[in-house]
């Protein structure tokens, strides 16, 4: 069992009028989008994090950084693809995902089966390998009042070949 690694992401995102709504690699219909550098989809970043972390390969502004031009505007399924690529090049494969969204609206449970085939399309892995959840914070905190987001993402990874 030492060839397996666990990481954990996390990621937040202040939320606005005018701007599209990504989550998970899927565009949703909603008054508000996440703001940030890239496409800010919250989901992709944590998962980004959880990955890189699990194989001591820093975080995503270590690798994507808002500094750089390049990634202004990117589509986030493109930073988890070049994640997924330092991945394999360390020898690891992913096992499997969880993840859970923290916000009150827009409901995203009719975009979940979406999302997770989006995810296991980027990574290579199996649709029952990524698990996404939603939550409610019951109107508490800046995802209570509307203001924000948080994504959470735990990952497996396991070695391949002998190296």
């Amino acid at each position: 069992m030492n060839n397996c690694r666990i990481g954990f992401g996390i990621d937040f995102h202040r939320l606005t009028e005018g701007r599209v709504f990504w989550l998970g690699g899927v565009k949703i219909p909603h008054h508000k989008g996440a703001v940030g550098h890239s496409d800010a989809d919250v989901l992709l970043h944590a998962i980004c994090d959880a990955l890189l972390g699990a194989a001591c390969l820093g975080d995503i502004g270590v690798h994507f950084p808002d500094s750089n031009a390049d990634y202004k505007d990117i589509d986030s399924k493109i930073l988890l693809k070049k994640t997924m690529a330092l991945i394999r090049k360390k020898n690891y494969s992913v096992v499997n995902m969880d993840c859970t969204v923290c916000l009150e609206l827009p409901k995203i449970r009719p975009y979940i089966d979406e999302m997770r085939k989006v995810i296991a399309g980027v990574t290579g892995i199996k649709e029952n390998e990524v698990s996404i959840k939603a939550t409610t914070t019951e109107k508490m905190g800046f995802a209570g009042r509307e203001e924000g987001l948080v994504a959470y993402a735990t990952v497996l990874i396991q070695k391949v070949g002998d190296s």
